[in-house]
């Protein structure tokens, strides 16, 4: 067995473990001061929403010698607005317009033709209107609004309604933190980065649901045992899935970086950093939300209930019970030291059958003597 698969055996078996939810008060705080610098970046810098949302026209030209800088000037100058240009493998630009409409769009074509040197019938136009982008938005927080609900009801149903809460807190974690991500490095926001960011939801909740599943089945009966707390049970399910959930991760994360680094960053394909970008930061965040959030949270709000405060006293009073028993137990062994016992000549071993086994100076104070010294003429041997 590998190294991993040992450790993954013995943390499933509680030999070893990390205290997540004793060290659950640091997670909570680096949650939090991760979701006010996206908060704090969405607010402050915005979201660079794609024309599917906003409106305009994509121009994608043929190979052409111009650079990215030089495209883009010729754009804005032809257009009179800002414009978003993306390289593409095959040597050809992506040109994104916002707020060209079907009237301007053929001249600006003509005229981006002319600044780039190549055929204007081999510049293909996409036009998108602002009602069909509203339209998209509108569905999004639709299909949004729909998930965030069926997530509840199935979680409160299955299980309950603390761990309902608790996941729901942990995909609003991850929303956050993706969508600030996208405020912060400036990337297009597009219906692929919508896509992604429902695919990347179902990940975290899948992730939040395996741990849970261990938590309840390691819970059951739990009021009727003194052993462990609660939150001593959450800790050890997290530790029995927290291998599955790192080999799950790093499988899915493997084929996302190289959408993202590679397709989207070395080989030019920028349409692919929309979905790629999303995937990437909400497979991360939803691992570590499923351990270091919503667990934890789940406990905090068991802990609360008066059966699990009343569990928690019993367990306390018995640990307590047991430390001062071990203690006592090793006082009677140091009095009971080598350094500690009578001498030879006080051992009990000398003690005569009538004083029933005692130290004769327990009895009168002097051990007896052999029944030779009192006898005429023969001396006991010992001279006083």
């Amino acid at each position: 067995m590998s190294r991993l698969g040992t450790l993954g055996a013995r943390l499933y078996r509680g030999e070893v473990g990390y205290d997540f939810i004793r060290h659950r008060k640091i997670w909570y705080g680096v949650s939090i001061l991760i979701t006010i610098t996206a908060i704090v970046g969405v607010v402050v810098r915005g979201l660079n929403m794609g024309i599917e949302f906003e409106g305009g026209a994509v121009f994608t030209t043929p190979k052409t010698t111009a650079s990215v800088q030089q495209t883009t000037e010729a754009a804005e100058r032809v257009s009179g607005h800002t414009a978003i240009v993306q390289a593409l493998g095959d040597g050809g630009k992506r040109i994104q317009i916002a707020q060209v409409d079907t009237k301007t769009s053929t001249k600006v074509k003509e005229e981006l033709a002319d600044e780039l040197k190549v055929d204007a019938e081999k510049i293909d136009a996409q036009l998108v209107g602002p009602s069909w982008g509203e339209q998209i938005a509108n569905k999004a927080w639709q299909g949004l609004g729909i998930f965030m609900i069926l997530v509840v009801i199935y979680l409160a149903i299955a299980f309950e309604w603390r761990m309902a809460l608790a996941a729901l807190i942990a995909l609003i974690h991850d929303l956050t933190i993706t969508v600030g991500v996208y405020s912060l490095v400036g990337f297009e926001v597009t219906p692929g980065t919508v896509i992604g960011l429902l695919t990347i939801l179902g990940y975290s909740l899948y992730d939040t649901v395996v741990v849970f599943d261990g938590l309840r089945e390691s819970s059951k009966n739990v009021t009727k045992q003194t052993k462990f707390t609660y939150s001593e049970i959450a800790n050890r399910s997290i530790n029995g899935t927290l291998v599955r959930s790192i080999n799950t991760t790093v499988v899915a994360l493997l084929p996302v970086a190289g959408l993202l680094f590679i397709g989207g960053g070395m080989l030019g394909g920028g349409m692919l950093n929309d979905i790629a970008l999303s995937l990437f930061v909400g497979l991360a965040a939803g691992a570590y939300s499923s351990i270091f959030i919503a667990t934890p949270l789940v406990a905090d709000f068991k802990e609360r209930t008066p059966q699990m405060k009343a569990l928690a006293r019993r367990v306390h009073t018995k640990r307590l019970k047991a430390a001062q028993r071990e203690a006592h137990e090793q006082d009677g062994e140091q009095d009971d030291e080598p350094g500690d016992e009578p001498d030879d000549g006080d051992d009990a071993s000398a003690a005569g059958p009538g004083d029933g086994g005692r130290p004769a100076a327990a009895v009168g104070g002097q051990r007896r003597q052999p029944s030779s010294r009192n006898r005429r003429g023969k001396p006991s041997g010992k001279r006083r």
